[in-house]
């Protein structure tokens, strides 16, 4: 087999497993919650940890990557993430899970910087990397789509520990495929490690982040979150400041004076920040609110999974032939209106009240993934592949990391008010029990709660879904406007059209 199949073979099995482990503890969450006593902030720790660490960390990667070599540390973030998955498996206490999650998420933050960068450097712009694109589009697709059924089959016959023991004989395999098939390269030109901005980036979504999750807890007007959410913003303006003035940034903001770059960036983010952010809530419904199994959760994401693998080779297919933002608006107006179906459940509904969103959303990020990956590439010159890869990446976990702790406060705070108005002048209604009510019926554990309670529990569950599924589909379909102003196709390289041969000279 080629080598460029080969590259296409490891690069595809990784990005497969490091999304994989974004929605496949989804399912496993309950077994987690019950096994180590887990709280529901705990619960979104679990995932953001991982989310957070990618998207601080996958810019600062792609830097080193192209310093110190694209395949060498391809192989070191395989050896990280399969080491951490290891330790999660063995993990005693939320805090430690927390933690490895967060060393998984660097692993995967040098495997997701490099992958793009690997593909582009062995398939040529056009129609052949259309193609694979297409392929790696898919992947992505079916490892978040999948992801719940499988940590649902995994969780129900071996165990949560499982969802991340799976990841060490891959790893262990990819790895061994790296040294043995991939070719080594690097950018001449590449730029020093840009430390003061990977500081500042750091530390301003970790302190963003852990506002959205405590706000609900300390009070939004408190001193604690008022503070953190200004310490966001100073650091945040900082980091901007530092990558202004740097001579070798890790962010170059002269990349977003291209409308199509800027553009592609902000549908990575939107797909990321609605979609994908709302799987922990959907399972939380399917799995705690409906009473599902995690095999039985895990089954009904299957029209999502069907309708992202079918789609996304098409629209690789279609990359050379149809205007990329058309494909990235139609994809992000099919997944906003998908969850706008979702949203206005209502207590006697069945899980197959998602069905025709689950079919719409799942196209449009089957449609999605190929466009902005190849955009992503094609919109700088190939020597920045490796960076246009990372800030891409960054988008895609920010927009997961703060979209999981935004739709969080949104769920608690809308719920919390639900049950107030159900529970009026009841002991449910008054203090923090609201919020604890909702928070219960989170994690499926209204056995011992007043039938009364249970019921405004119930109400205020929904509330808070049916909210932020709609103002998640809200912000999938401002995505789609904004692709289709900035993007444009004289700011994407194509593949050259072969030049005509010469006229014959006449005898």
């Amino acid at each position: 087999m080629a080598r460029k199949w080969w590259t296409l073979l490891a690069v595809s099995v990784a990005t497969f497993m490091l999304l994989l482990d974004i929605t496949v503890v989804n399912t496993a969450l309950p077994s987690i919650e019950k096994d180590l006593g887990a709280s529901f902030t705990d619960l979104q720790w679990v995932i953001d940890a991982y989310a957070l660490s990618l998207a601080a960390l996958v810019l600062i990667a792609g830097s080193l990557a192209d310093r110190l070599g694209r395949r060498r540390v391809f192989a070191a973030g395989l050896a990280i993430f399969s080491v951490a998955s290891g330790l999660a498996a063995l993990s005693p206490d939320p805090t430690f899970l927390n933690v490895s999650r967060a060393i998984q998420g660097i692993g995967g933050a040098a495997m997701f910087a490099v992958s793009l960068a690997l593909i582009a450097q062995e398939f040529p712009a056009g129609r052949e990397r259309g193609s694979a694109m297409g392929v790696y589009g898919a992947t992505i697709g079916v490892a978040v789509a999948i992801g719940p059924l499988v940590g649902g089959v995994l969780t129900d016959a071996l165990g949560w520990e499982s969802v991340f023991y799976l990841n060490v004989p891959i790893g262990i395999a990819a790895i061994a495929v790296t040294y043995a098939k991939l070719r080594e390269s690097r950018d001449p030109t590449a730029t020093k490690v840009d430390w003061p901005g990977v500081a500042t980036f750091s530390a301003a979504l970790f302190v963003l982040v852990l506002a959205l999750l405590r706000g609900n807890d300390e009070g939004w007007g408190s001193t604690m979150i008022v503070s953190l959410l200004t310490a966001a913003a100073v650091l945040l303006g900082a980091f901007v400041a530092i990558e202004r003035r740097a001579k070798e940034p890790m962010l170059p903001l002269a990349l977003f004076k291209r409308p199509a770059f800027t553009g592609v960036q902000v549908a990575a983010f939107a797909v990321s920040g609605s979609m994908f952010a709302l799987f922990l809530y959907i399972t939380l419904y399917l799995q705690n609110y409906l009473g599902h199994s995690p095999f039985e959760a895990g089954l009904r994401y299957l029209p999502v999974t069907i309708m992202s693998f079918l789609v996304a080779p098409v629209a690789g297919a279609l990359l050379s032939r149809v205007p990329a933002r058309v494909m990235l608006s139609v994809g992000l107006v099919a997944t906003g209106a998908g969850l706008l179906l979702m949203s206005g459940i209502h207590a006697g509904d069945d899980w197959t009240g998602l069905l025709p969103g689950f079919i719409l959303a799942g196209a449009g990020v089957g449609l999605l993934n190929p466009v902005i990956a190849d955009v992503a590439l094609s919109v700088v010159p190939k020597e920045q592949s490796g960076m246009a890869s990372g800030i891409n990446d960054t988008f895609r976990q920010v927009g997961i990391a703060v979209g999981i702790a935004a739709w969080g406060a949104l769920f608690l705070g809308r719920g919390a008010s639900e049950v107030r108005d159900v529970a009026s002048g009841s002991p449910a209604a008054v203090g923090s029990a609201p919020r604890r009510l909702v928070e219960a019926a989170s994690s499926g554990n209204l056995d011992h709660v007043p039938a009364s309670s249970a019921h405004a529990a119930r109400e205020g569950f929904l509330a808070g879904m049916n909210e932020i599924l709609l103002i998640g589909g809200l912000l999938a379909l401002a995505g789609s406007v904004v692709a289709l102003l900035l993007v444009r196709e004289r700011e994407i390289e194509r593949e050259p059209m072969p030049e005509a041969l010469p006229e014959p000279a006449p005898a």
